[in-house]
């Protein structure tokens, strides 16, 4: 992916600045994606993590986090003032209907030559929106997360949208990281139609495999539509596939539903009726509703055990 335009832009005092002997980092949201990048950053010589969670307010997660953060070597902030303050880069990743707000936020505290990266994962506009609240202020970088964080870690491609010289700033300090940081335009919005339009068909594939596999096994047919899959596409390993995919609606189904609302805004805001967005969100958040009530485990890593115990809920 390459820029839309780069050429004649102003070099920024981040961009041009000496790069600190350690850099600050401080993440917004301490879940899956924060509790990973955290690991893995404090790990690295030259870099000090903090964290900060809106839970953080509640006794059992705020102690839960503090275990976690502390054996990975970060710092926790309770309060979202003490976490950026001074940070030179301020990871944000959150849920798609906190972005805005934790953006708000962000807008106001952060001084320029800091660094807001925006990781949720929000339509185009709402991406405007948020970036908006630095007018004047920080850099404001969209950073569209284009596979799963869990296997690659810091390792995972983005693609980002930002002014060149910012985009700069932040692979130069995240380099002794290893993120693989690609600028794809200076246009923000366009990075995260991207992802948008990518989350169609992933989660989408996801949401069909759950209905497909769901169904054909209460009819005890699962081997045959398998088969059949297999030679349709034979490159897919469907029986894997389908462990993996049901198992990661599973674990994150909600969040999953609540990223394809905001896919189905970004169709929605191109002109087209979301009629497959909007499904697919909604079968992401049929499971989960499931995982609430207990009817299945969230770990549960086998698709045809998944399968019957929903079965037995709902027969």
């Amino acid at each position: 992916m390459t820029s839309d335009s780069t050429a004649g832009l102003p070099a920024s005092s981040a961009a041009c600045a000496a790069a600190p002997a350690t850099v600050t980092i401080a993440l917004i949201g301490y879940g899956e994606v924060g509790q990973l990048f955290g690991a893995q950053l404090a790990a690295l010589p030259g870099f000090r993590v903090r964290a900060h969670d809106i839970l953080m307010a509640q006794p059992e997660p705020a102690a839960r986090m503090a275990r976690l953060a502390a054996k990975a070597g970060i710092a926790t902030s309770p309060r979202f003032e003490d976490a950026v303050a001074g940070a030179d880069v301020v990871f944000s990743a959150v849920t798609a209907a906190a972005a805005f707000t934790v953006a708000q936020r962000a807008g106001t505290l952060l001084r320029p030559g800091q660094l807001f990266v925006d990781l949720n994962s929000i339509s185009p506009a709402t991406r405007q929106r948020c970036a908006a609240c630095f007018a004047g202020g920080a850099a404001y970088i969209e950073a569209a997360v284009m596979a799963p964080v869990a296997a690659l870690g810091l390792a995972v491609p983005m693609l980002l949208g930002a002014g060149a010289a910012d985009a700069a700033a932040l692979q130069a300090l995240m380099a002794p990281a290893g993120m693989a940081l690609t600028l794809h335009s200076t246009r923000i919005g366009a990075a995260s139609a991207v992802k948008m339009c990518r989350s169609v068909i992933i989660k989408g594939l996801e949401a069909l495999v759950v209905e497909s596999m769901l169904c054909a096994r209460h009819y005890g047919v699962e081997d045959t539509v398998l088969a059949s899959l297999d030679a349709t596409f034979p490159a897919m390993a469907w029986q894997r596939q389908a462990d993996y995919m049901v198992s990661r609606v599973l674990r994150h189904g909600r969040r999953r539903a609540a990223e394809m609302r905001e896919a189905a805004l970004t169709v929605r805001e191109s002109g087209l009726a979301p009629l497959m967005a909007a499904a697919v969100a909604q079968r992401q958040d049929w499971l989960a509703d499931r995982v609430d009530a207990g009817q299945v485990r969230c770990d549960e890593d086998q698709w045809r055990n998944a399968a019957d115990a929903l079965d037995r809920a709902d027969p």
